[in-house]
């Protein structure tokens, strides 16, 4: 079956752009232009990812992702957006986003990371996880892509997850960089493997 995909996006030429550009890879693609009738379509469910934009009308990206991982919703989404200082794509993480792309994209690139995604998605998926965890003072909630420390909480994207539960599963292990790559990245390994490792580890 093809993936449902969603855009919310709120420039009409760009919107079509990335609507006729994913079906033409191959993608079910429905789309919005602002944040309040995206955050209405993705609560109803039957998707597969999200592409939304941050600077929308009537509900900015933020909100959509906050109200969506408040209520646990697990769907993956690529935040696509203009705003590319570090500030915006750490907040964009914070929220619960699972990848983070600068305007303007290539398609190319919005497609192998679109991709990614859904490969990981159903990695996880296909373990049947636990929803939560609880280890020493910390309290894992992997559908809401977040943990709890000494009452603080913290978001998490759901590569930092997915290495958070791979851990979890190997306790006592020695995990080197390259079956990280392998199992928790997959076919996606990054061009710099080893600082990517180690970015998202330490």
């Amino acid at each position: 079956m093809k993936p449902r995909i969603l855009i919310v996006e709120d420039e009409p030429g760009l919107r079509m752009g990335l609507v006729d550009g994913l079906r033409s890879e191959g993608f079910h693609v429905e789309e919005c232009a602002d944040g309040l009738s995206g955050l209405a379509r993705a609560e109803q469910g039957g998707l597969d990812a999200l592409v939304l934009d941050l600077m929308l009308p009537g509900l900015d990206g933020y909100e959509v992702l906050r109200r969506l991982r408040a209520a646990r919703r697990a769907l993956p989404v690529l935040v696509l957006s203009a705003r590319g200082e570090d500030e915006d794509r750490i907040q964009g993480f914070e929220y619960g986003a699972d990848d983070y792309v600068v305007k303007p994209a290539p398609l190319r690139e919005i497609v192998l990371r679109l991709r990614a995604i859904l490969r990981r998605t159903v990695a996880v998926e296909g373990a049947e996880p636990a929803a939560q965890v609880r280890f020493g003072e910390v309290e894992v909630d992997f559908p809401s892509y977040s943990l709890t420390r000494a009452g603080k909480r913290h978001g998490l994207n759901r590569l930092e997850a997915e290495l958070l539960r791979f851990f979890l599963a190997h306790p006592g292990e020695p995990l080197d960089r390259n079956r990280l790559l392998d199992e928790v990245w997959g076919q996606e390994r990054p061009a710099s493997a080893t600082r990517t490792v180690d970015t998202h580890v330490f």
